[in-house]
């Protein structure tokens, strides 16, 4: 049985629908099934299977589902590029970066990502 890799993502951002085409055209394997944080499956994944703490109302961070672990933020962005064919998987060298680093220049990008390249008027489906 193949893993299941679910990437949930913002329908509505313009770089997050570019950014899951271009991660469509890199998945050779066709490894990631896709979901939109607006759409209630995005949702029932992330109350089942987050930590009860974490406040999913206002999730706008891409979200990497696999098996029964749900990776966020740059984390989810790097474990994504393992999957992809070369030379994608040579970027967890930024494993190597603590978490809070990596996750500050992560979110220094998505507060800004709309006013830096928009959003659509209808959600993005792969």
């Amino acid at each position: 049985m193949r893993d299941t890799w679910t990437i949930l993502y913002d329908g509505y951002c313009n770089l997050c629908g570019r950014s899951v085409r271009w991660v469509v055209r890199n998945d050779r394997k066709k490894q990631f099934t896709y979901i939109p944080l607006q759409d209630d499956r995005a949702r029932f994944l992330l109350e089942t299977l987050s930590d009860p703490s974490r406040d999913i109302k206002g999730m706008d961070s891409v979200v990497l589902v696999t098996g029964h672990s749900a990776y966020f933020r740059s984390t989810a962005v790097l474990r994504i590029s393992t999957r992809l064919r070369f030379p994608w998987p040579l970027l967890s060298v930024f494993f190597l970066v603590p978490a809070p680093v990596r996750d500050w220049v992560y979110d220094l990008v998505a507060r800004n990502r709309k006013r830096w390249f928009g959003e659509s008027d209808t959600c993005y489906l792969p």
